[in-house]
């Protein structure tokens, strides 16, 4: 009976594993001008970053599903007998988002290529959860992973969930302050490739297990009507996904520079009684300090 219990629960928790994937899906119809569906269409997508290829084929309805794909930038193509190659570049694959991309095919020898220029949808049909996507290529260029003033923790530099404060209804004020949508303070989820990385034993303390800033590629958070494989999260689940190979060599480098020359004099005070070659300049407190570092690969 004990051994029937432990075979249990092992094949519990590789479904839980399973179920919070770090990916996301392509899927969408092929249809001829007509408006008829074409089944057995052949539907490549290729990755922008690596090269690497995922195939599928239209159904006998016309439908195509490329499931569990890498986030990043794909370009998808679909090819039938009698019909023109039809190519779409620019496809975005998010984590834990379904993107739809149907195709309509054109009259022509399968030697001739049109290629399809990419249309943002007015309306998101896939799924009903609210989510944000966040590239931090483009967060690592403004001054948002700094967290200074009066907050307190491990590092307070170059903090990954600093990111929260782009966020619509949400609140972030270090460690102990992690809010979305009014939902009580440090009730997030927090996942790394769809594996729990949540301080279970301070939740407040995140910085003590997170990833580093320059390993991240970007982060998906949902705030709300999480599907049912995305569960113990209140106020909000976060998934990162890290930065992998490509074919080109890539890196980054930083440095947070402080010096008390760059601030501002506290008001009412005079340097020149202290220096008298500062005479009328406001007391500027010494504030010198560099966080440098770097990352290739």
């Amino acid at each position: 009976m004990r051994l029937v219990t432990v075979a249990v629960f092992l094949l519990i928790s590789v479904f839980s594993a399973i179920a919070q994937t770090d990916r996301g899906t392509i899927t969408g119809a092929v249809s001829d001008p007509a408006g008829a569906v074409v089944a057995g269409a052949a539907v490549e997508a290729k990755s922008v970053d690596s090269g690497t290829t995922y195939e599928a084929g239209t159904s006998t309805t016309g439908n195509y599903t490329l499931a569990q794909m890498p986030a990043g930038t794909y370009e998808l193509s679909v090819a039938v007998t009698g019909f023109k190659k039809l190519v779409r570049p620019g496809v975005i694959v998010n984590v834990a988002a379904t993107v739809r991309v149907d195709f309509v095919l054109e009259v022509g020898s399968a030697t001739e290529s049109v290629t399809v220029e990419a249309e943002a949808p007015l309306l998101k049909t896939e799924s009903g959860e609210l989510s944000h996507n966040v590239d931090y290529n483009r967060v690592d260029s403004i001054p948002l992973l700094t967290l200074t003033g009066s907050g307190t923790g491990i590092g307070n530099i170059r903090n990954p969930l600093q990111v929260t404060t782009l966020l619509p209804g949400a609140i972030f004020q270090g460690e102990n302050t992690l809010r979305i949508n009014g939902m009580p303070s440090s009730s997030q989820a927090i996942r790394i490739e769809g594996q729990d990385a949540t301080n279970g034993f301070w939740r407040e303390q995140n910085q003590n297990v997170q990833a580093g800033v320059d390993a991240i590629q970007e982060v998906a958070i949902q705030t709300s009507n999480f599907a049912a494989e995305y569960g113990q999260a209140g106020g909000g689940y976060f998934n990162y996904t890290m930065r992998s190979g490509s074919n080109q060599l890539h890196g980054t480098a930083y440095d947070y520079f402080d010096n008390e020359a760059l601030n501002a004099g506290t008001p009412f005070t005079d340097a020149g009684a202290t220096n008298s070659l500062k005479t009328g300049q406001h007391i500027r407190n010494v504030v010198r300090r560099n966080d440098y570092g770097f990352t290739l690969g």
